[in-house]
C-alpha cells in the first residue's frame, strides 16, 4: 500500500475512535497520521510502507500502533510517555507529539516487533447483545445452552452467562457477578428469557492465555486509555475466567467448527456465535465457514435445534447487525442493532 492510504487509515481510524467515545485516542492517530515520518526509525518505516491493507477493516495498523504505545505506558517501560497519557492533564500537540516521538525512539525495536500481531480485544460489554440474544432464545426454545465460539480471543464473552446485566431496569444474569453491566437500551422491551449454559468452547487463530501476563497486557493495550471504565470491566472478567476458565482451541474456524459441529446434543440448544470476526476471515474461508453453518441449521435434529447468532457490521449505521438463524427458522433474524463496544442495545425483537 503507498504512504498515502496508510495516512488516510490513521485517519479513518481517528473518526471511528471519536465517534466510539475516545478522543485521547483520536487526537493521537490524526497526529500520526500528519506527522508520523520514516526518520522516526524502524517502527515507523515499517508502518508507512505496509505491504498488506492498513485500513480498520483490513489490518488495522493505526490500531497495532496505539496498542504498542499504551502496552509501554501500561508495563511501565515508558514513564515520560505514561505522564501524558490519561487519566493525567492533557499536554498540547507538541508536546505530545515530542514525547511520543521520544518514546518511538527509545522503544524503536520493541514497538517494530509488536506491530507483528493483529490487534486482540475481548470487549466483554459485547456480552450486553449476545446475552439478550440469548435471553431471546431461551424464550423461543427453554432448553439449556451449548456455546460455541468462533475467534474467541481469551474466551471472555464465553463466560457471559457469568455476568450481571441491567437491561432498562430488568436484571438478568447472575445479580452477585464480579462484573455488572448496564448498556443504554434503546427500541423495544428487553427479553426476559432464562439463560442456562451447560457447555461452552471457542476457538482462534492465536488465543490468549490468561495465565501469561504478555497475553493480559495485550488485552489491556487494545482498549483506549481514556476509557477507564473498559479496563475496570476487563479486570473484572480476569479475576471471574480465573475461576471458571473457558476452554479455547488453537485452530482455524472452518476446521473446528466442522469438529464441533459433528457432536451431538440432544436435549440442548447448541448456539455457534460470533462477534466482529467474520470482517477478518479471507473471503474463501467466510463462503466455506456460512456453507458449513447452512448445512448443520439444516440437519439439525428436531430434539437439538442449532442457532447462528452473529453480531456482526452489515455496512449499516449505527453500530452491528445482531442476526440470529435457528433449525427451526431458516430466515435471518433482526434481534437488534448493537454498539461495536455494547455501550448500548437498540432491540428490535
Amino acid at each position: 500500500m503507498s504512504e498515502s492510504a496508510v495516512r488516510a487509515a490513521f485517519l479513518q481510524q481517528s473518526e471511528a475512535c471519536r465517534a466510539l467515545g475516545s478522543p485521547f485516542t483520536a487526537r493521537l492517530t490524526a497526529l500520526c497520521a500528519a506527522r508520523l515520518t520514516p526518520d522516526l526509525g524502524r517502527a515507523a518505516v515499517r508502518v508507512l510502507t505496509w505491504s498488506g491493507d492498513p485500513s480498520p477493516r483490513g489490518q488495522a495498523v493505526p490500531l497495532r500502533l496505539m496498542g504498542g504505545f499504551h502496552a509501554l505506558v501500561l508495563s511501565d517501560r515508558a514513564p515520560d510517555l505514561a505522564a501524558v497519557y490519561p487519566p493525567n492533564e492533557m499536554v498540547d500537540d507538541e508536546v505530545l507529539w515530542r514525547i511520543v516521538t521520544e518514546a518511538l525512539a527509545q522503544h524503536d525495536d520493541w514497538i517494530h516487533d509488536w506491530l507483528d500481531s493483529p490487534p486482540q480485544t475481548n470487549e466483554v460489554q459485547r456480552a450486553n447483545g449476545l446475552f439478550a440474544g440469548l435471553s431471546y432464545l431461551a424464550e423461543s426454545f427453554d432448553l439449556p445452552f451449548v456455546l460455541s465460539e468462533v475467534g474467541s480471543s481469551a474466551g471472555l464473552n464465553l463466560n457471559l452467562g457469568l455476568y450481571g446485566y441491567s437491561f432498562a431496569g430488568r436484571r438478568l444474569g447472575q445479580p452477585d457477578s464480579l462484573l455488572q453491566l448496564a448498556p443504554e437500551w434503546r427500541g423495544a422491551s428487553p427479553p426476559n428469557g432464562r439463560v442456562e449454559v451447560v457447555a461452552r468452547q471457542g476457538c482462534d487463530l492465536n488465543p490468549l492465555d490468561l495465565d501469561n501476563p504478555e497475553h493480559r497486557l495485550r488485552l489491556k493495550a487494545f482498549l483506549w486509555p481514556d476509557q477507564r471504565d473498559r479496563l475496570a470491566r476487563l479486570q473484572a472478567a480476569f479475576e471471574i475466567a480465573t475461576v471458571q476458565r473457558p476452554e479455547i482451541r488453537q485452530a482455524d474456524a472452518v476446521g473446528w467448527i466442522a469438529g464441533r459441529l459433528a457432536e451431538r446434543w440432544p436435549g440442548h440448544c447448541h448456539v455457534i456465535f460470533h462477534s466482529i470476526v467474520l470482517q477478518y476471515f479471507p473471503e474463501a474461508a467466510r463462503a466455506a465457514f456460512a456453507g458449513q453453518m447452512s448445512r448443520a441449521l439444516s440437519d439439525a435434529a428436531e430434539d437439538a435445534p442449532v442457532v447462528w447468532l452473529q453480531m456482526e457490521s452489515d455496512g449499516r449505521r449505527p453500530g452491528a447487525a445482531l442476526t440470529s438463524i435457528t433449525s427451526h427458522d431458516p430466515s435471518p433474524r433482526l434481534l437488534g442493532r448493537v454498539d461495536f463496544h455494547g455501550r448500548w442495545v437498540d432491540w428490535r425483537s
